[in-house]
């Protein structure tokens, strides 16, 4: 694999993984390519504020297949379970 990447562009830091992006230019170093970032910010992040970050990251990501396009099913299969319940009352 080594040489088949010479080059890595991204528009931001966050657009190749939600969190967890210094594991893969950790592997870009490694294999000798170049990780261009486009937009950097001009602010320091500090490790805390990061870690922040990635943590509100995956609550967004688990509440939204929480509540998203699956709580049409799960409205659904409550509605069903009510509607049976009433029946045997």
């Amino acid at each position: 694999m080594q040489g088949d990447v010479g080059r890595l562009v991204l528009t931001h830091k966050d657009r190749l993984l939600r969190f967890g992006a210094e594991l893969v230019f950790a592997i870009c170093e490694e294999f000798e390519t170049e990780v261009v970032i486009i937009n950097k910010t001009s602010e320091e992040i500090t490790f805390e504020q990061e870690l922040v970050q990635d943590m509100i990251e995956l609550i967004t990501v688990f509440s939204a297949r929480l509540y998203g396009s699956r709580s049409k099913k799960n409205k659904k299969l409550i509605d069903g379970m009510t509607s049976v319940v009433k029946e045997v009352q």
